[in-house]
């Protein structure tokens, strides 16, 4: 059994439901990241395919939360290396959104209608901020800091959701192309902080 950030042992039903709701974010973030990139590559939409590139990487954050969940004390060696490697992918997920959005506004390339990617943004900015609700409440249970930091983490990918969504519908219904790459822009810093939070050893902004 797995102890938390404290020593002590927790519940066996806290740690399965931890599990589980590691299991369901990180299923989530592999088929969110392959619409986004598919439809992203298809419309020519920087600010999809930056987002679909970031729910890749995290859910490699996801997967060492669940190494530590199974896995105790060696988890937790392994968590920490593995961060500093998503750490460094977020920031050059970072460069590469930057510079695609950038060329993307310096060309004019519009990008074209995604309504595949309107109907993913709005379904992640509904799920991920129950997914994240969720795991803050397992966390505080497990006073586990990792866990929490990696609800914070789905809450920054809600907040991710609600900017494609804005950078997409102003495209699709005013056609104001630039508004994609603006998008992609704004996401920028946020996924920058979370590959610095990560290299230093966390997730996100969190406590700790």
């Amino acid at each position: 059994m797995t102890t938390d950030d404290t020593g002590a042992l927790p519940a066996p039903s806290v740690v399965r439901q931890g599990r589980c709701l590691e299991y369901l974010t990180l299923t989530w973030n592999v088929l969110e990241a392959a619409v986004a990139i598919g439809a992203g590559m298809l419309a020519g939409s920087a600010a999809l395919i930056g987002f679909g590139s970031e729910s890749l990487v995290e859910s490699l954050s996801g997967t060492a939360l669940l190494w530590r969940l199974q896995e105790g004390e060696k988890g937790r060696r392994r968590e920490g290396g593995s961060l500093k490697l998503v750490g460094v992918s977020f920031l050059v997920l970072a460069a590469y959104v930057a510079w695609e959005s950038a060329r993307s506004l310096i060309h004019n390339e519009a990008p074209e209608v995604s309504y595949v990617g309107i109907g993913l943004a709005v379904a992640s900015a509904i799920v991920m901020p129950l997914l994240a609700r969720a795991k803050s409440k397992v966390a505080a249970r497990l006073e586990s800091r990792a866990m929490h930091a990696d609800s914070r983490q789905s809450a920054i990918c809600g907040y991710l959701s609600v900017i494609l969504l804005v950078g997409l519908g102003a495209n699709a219904l005013a056609g104001w192309w630039w508004a994609d790459p603006v998008a992609g822009l704004l996401m920028v810093p946020i996924i920058a902080k979370e590959g610095v939070e990560a290299l230093r050893g966390r997730t996100c902004s969190c406590p700790g």
